[in-house]
């Protein structure tokens, strides 16, 4: 099935009113979900061959490949999260910052490598980066708040290809781009990509930025791409499950850890949040944006996935590139896609099927609970346990459990309220449940204090 001509004319006017009110020279963007054909949009044209092709730099978001890369290090063993970098690096200084640390930008390592970056545009290699971290400040202590720092991914770009025993680029070329299928995301610009702008506060002017290379800080913000690979990558760290089934780039329940915010953007806010190298924007109604964006001279780039909600798809993403270092409309973009998009032609409404019964030692559990005071409701479905709480609102995703296989009648929380924790069922000697204790807390077929007086039976 195909969404309508209406939807796309809607997409449509958002880039062209963005590209004109914003004036930016050139305008890519791309919405990528499974249940429809790939939109394209391009809006603008200073170079000859623009189009769903052309590439334009995207800056930050390098970043989330960056994280990706050191996640499939942890996962394949090669290093722990809370281990200090350099405990794999031979650094000067900073080699007690963690990896996780570094990963959320809450290291408190200062934003640029020494000196005068952005005066010069002469990046440091990797020796000189490492040479001069003995010069770099800590601006603030370690895990007291998020502070944005290139020079930290630098650092796990290092670590990355240490491990690997490869350059960055050969790394992730090898690990992320070609097994995702990103054939036009390249660390070097191909011949077609685009101009970068900045176009002159109070006039028509736009005078080309010079092009840059970010040397050892490439890792931070080097990459080139286009907007169709672009959607196609933030729909893979939305739903990872759709785009890499196999787990071969990184497993989906390494993406959800990913994705787990581990400080706030601004403490009074409250209106994003950052995990393990991913910026994640709520959009009420349970619903997240996750992906990242970027800025290089004369570029902008905005890259999301969306999860959660009534009426979203699977491995939905959109992307928005540009080619001005100042129209930061531009980043507000993706969000607007996802959000029409899913108004205008939501996922289609998958029908009810009966399904398997519950395994007959589950029967008995099913059905109300109480725990705390409060009413719990127990069911099968898709083939496992679940729990939720008789109040909670329809949106609220279930606890669910998994048997543990060495000891009867005892589940792990997977997901949901109380992950982790342990779920143990009591049975009498005919084999009824009788009670249960989720994460050492009672429950019981009626409502009880915590000192056992029964209302139902009135003590």
């Amino acid at each position: 099935m195909t969404s309508g001509p209406g939807a796309h004319d809607r997409l449509d006017r958002l880039v062209r009113r963005v590209q004109a009110d914003a004036r930016v020279p050139a305008v890519s963007a791309a919405l990528h979900r499974a249940d429809r054909p790939l939109w394209t949009r391009t809006v603008g044209g200073t170079d000859s061959a623009l189009g769903p092709r052309t590439q334009f730099r995207i800056g930050s978001v390098t970043k989330t490949f960056t994280a990706v890369l050191t996640l499939q290090c942890r996962d394949d063993g090669l290093l722990d999260l809370d281990d200090p970098v350099g405990r794999h690096l031979d650094l000067p200084a900073h080699g007690e910052l963690t990896v996780r640390r570094l990963l959320s930008h809450t290291g408190g390592l200062q934003r640029e490598p020494f000196g005068d970056v952005w005066d010069t545009l002469a990046a440091p290699d990797a020796e000189r980066l490492v040479a001069e971290l003995a010069r770099a400040e800590r601006v603030l202590p370690s895990g007291r708040r998020f502070h944005y720092s290139n020079l930290g991914m630098a650092v796990l770009g290092l670590l990355v290809a240490r491990l690997r025993g490869g350059s960055w680029a050969e790394v992730l070329t090898e690990r992320v781009l070609t097994p995702l299928g990103l054939t036009d995301t390249t660390v070097t610009p191909l011949p077609a990509a685009a101009t970068g702008f900045l176009v002159d506060a109070y006039s028509d002017e736009a005078h080309p930025e010079p092009p840059t290379d970010f040397g050892a800080v490439g890792p931070a913000a080097q990459l080139w791409s286009t907007a169709t690979d672009m959607a196609r990558w933030a729909a893979f760290l939305a739903d990872p499950a759709a785009l890499d089934p196999s787990g071969a780039v990184l497993a989906p329940g390494t993406l959800d850890e990913m994705r787990w915010p581990l400080t706030t953007t601004d403490e009074t806010l409250w209106g994003a949040g950052f995990g393990l190298g991913l910026i994640l924007i709520p959009q009420g109604e349970r619903v997240v944006h996750v992906g990242h964006d970027g800025a290089m001279p004369g570029f902008l780039a905005a890259v999301y996935g969306r999860r959660g909600g009534d009426g979203t798809p699977g491995a939905m993403g959109a992307a928005v590139l540009g080619s001005s270092g100042t129209a930061t409309e531009l980043l507000d973009l993706p969000h607007r896609l996802l959000a029409e998009a899913v108004e205008d032609d939501p996922a289609e409404i998958e029908p009810w099927r009966p399904g398997a019964p519950a395994p007959a030692a589950l029967r008995g559990v099913l059905g109300r609970w109480w725990g705390e005071g409060f009413e719990y409701v127990f069911s099968w479905h898709d083939g496992t346990l679940r729990a939720r709480g008789a109040a909670d609102p329809a949106g609220r995703p279930p606890a669910v459990f998994a048997p543990l296989p060495d000891r009867p009648d005892v589940f792990r929380t997977v997901s949901g309220r109380e992950v982790g924790e342990l779920l143990r069922l009591t049975r009498d000697d005919a084999g009824t449940v009788v009670r249960m204790h989720w994460a050492t807390y009672r429950f019981t077929r009626h409502q009880e204090t915590f000192d056992r007086y029964d209302f139902r039976a009135g003590g």
